[in-house]
């Protein structure tokens, strides 16, 4: 017997995008504003902020895997199954993500 997949079609994954959009802007306030102490915000002074700055980095893309990481358990979990074709790849676009996100973090 053939495997008959129904698969999702254009309006799934722009509504996947409009989620994933959402996700990503909540998640970049969230972190923001959990991250907020840690780090220099004046990078032009005399005092090496390389440090503080590099812990607020890691700090950041560590809790963004960990944010996405569980996004992609539950909704792997919860999604019909034409739809978790999608999860993956906006799981990596996630991945990349995280670190264009860093540029208006230090701004």
């Amino acid at each position: 017997m053939a495997d008959v997949t129904e698969k999702s079609g254009p309006g799934a994954l722009l509504l996947g995008g409009i989620f994933f959009v959402a996700f990503e802007t909540a998640a970049y306030y969230l972190l923001r504003w959990v991250t907020s102490p840690l780090g220099m915000a004046d990078q032009f002074q005399p005092e090496n902020t390389i440090v503080p700055n590099w812990v607020k980095t890691v700090v950041f893309l560590l809790l963004h895997l960990l944010l996405i990481v569980v996004a992609v358990l539950l909704l792997s979990n919860r999604l019909p199954r034409r739809y978790r074709g999608q999860v993956m790849g906006w799981f990596y676009l996630s991945l990349l993500t995280g670190f264009v996100l860093l540029i208006p973090l230090f701004d």
